[in-house]
């Protein structure tokens, strides 16, 4: 065993999964520590050490049951629509605070910093078992190992996250981003998905866009003046448009290209594309005019 251990392979391989480690594990340390960095120190002692606890023994269930847990039809996309909702809880600004730089406050308790954590963790721990798992070549030892490298890179990184944060706060919104990518990876390899995405190029694009411009929407919203904040529903709700539409082409066989249309119907097709959003955009403006000044008449009174 010990010389299997030391051998050139294993030791390679070793390094690999240290490295992946070190890539994939700073974002469980990154989540864990965006939760706790608002819990007072001795829950946040309390948080890392229960959220990498978590994280070791999802991936160690995950190594087991990946297999069938890939298996399962549409469960990549569930999981990064998880992850976007992850990103605008850890960015959502207290309510509570004065002022367009509100703080953001990602967990105020420790169930609920620790109930995020297992989430975040769950999904994104399958990069990290599909790593270490392939490297490994399905020796146990070497999985163990990994899992065992793990724990420092987590537990350090958690407590370096939370120094860092409370220094500099824009790295919350690092922590955004790095969910939001995560979901669009996840999104592009869902086996559902991969036919019409080989087909459609160009929503790889919109679809990245997409989780990014949902999952910090509300860094932006809490930093843009009033008359912009309209911004952070038109931009996401304009490209489910637009996604809607390369959908839509697809299933009813329709050309997308305008120079291309050939029918009456493709070119009503393409117009509604490109202009239907605008009515809809006055008329969600308008709107929200009218719920604003009617709480500013109710504040006033």
């Amino acid at each position: 065993m010990e010389s299997q251990l030391l051998s050139a392979a294993s030791l390679s391989a070793l390094l690999a999964i240290v490295l992946i480690d070190l890539v994939l594990a700073g974002d469980n340390a990154l989540v864990i520590g965006l939760a706790a960095r608002n819990l007072p120190r001795q829950a946040q002692r309390k948080v890392i050490f229960w959220g990498t606890f978590v994280a070791i023994a999802v991936r160690a269930l995950m190594a087991i049951l990946v297999v069938y847990i890939l298996a399962l039809p549409g469960f990549m996309l569930a999981g990064a629509i998880a992850l976007v909702w992850i990103a605008r809880k850890l960015l959502t600004p207290d309510p509570d605070a004065a002022g367009s730089q509100a703080a953001v406050v990602p967990a105020v308790s420790f169930a609920v910093a620790l109930r995020t954590i297992v989430v975040a963790d769950a999904i994104m721990g399958i990069d990290n078992v599909l790593g270490i798992g392939g490297v490994a070549a399905g020796s146990i030892l070497l999985i163990v190992l990994g899992l065992a490298i793990s724990v420092p890179i987590i537990v350090w990184g958690s407590h370096l996250v939370i120094r860092l944060v409370d220094r500099f706060p824009s790295i919350i919104l690092l922590g955004g981003a790095v969910l939001a990518w995560t979901a669009y990876s996840m999104i592009v390899r869902e086996p559902l998905l991969a036919p019409w995405l080989a087909d459609h190029t160009a929503a790889k694009l919109v679809i990245a866009i997409l989780a990014f411009s949902i999952a910090l929407a509300p860094w932006y919203s809490a930093r843009l003046s009033e008359d912009r904040k309209p911004l952070v529903v038109l931009l996401p709700a304009l490209l489910v448009w637009l996604l809607g539409f390369e959908v839509a082409a697809g299933i009813w066989n329709i050309e997308m290209r305008y120079l291309r249309a050939a029918q009456t119907g493709e070119y009503l097709f393409q117009a509604a594309r490109w202009l239907g959003w605008l009515p809809l955009a006055v008329a969600f403006l308008w709107l929200r005019e009218q719920i604003v000044a009617r709480r500013r008449t109710t504040a006033r009174g």
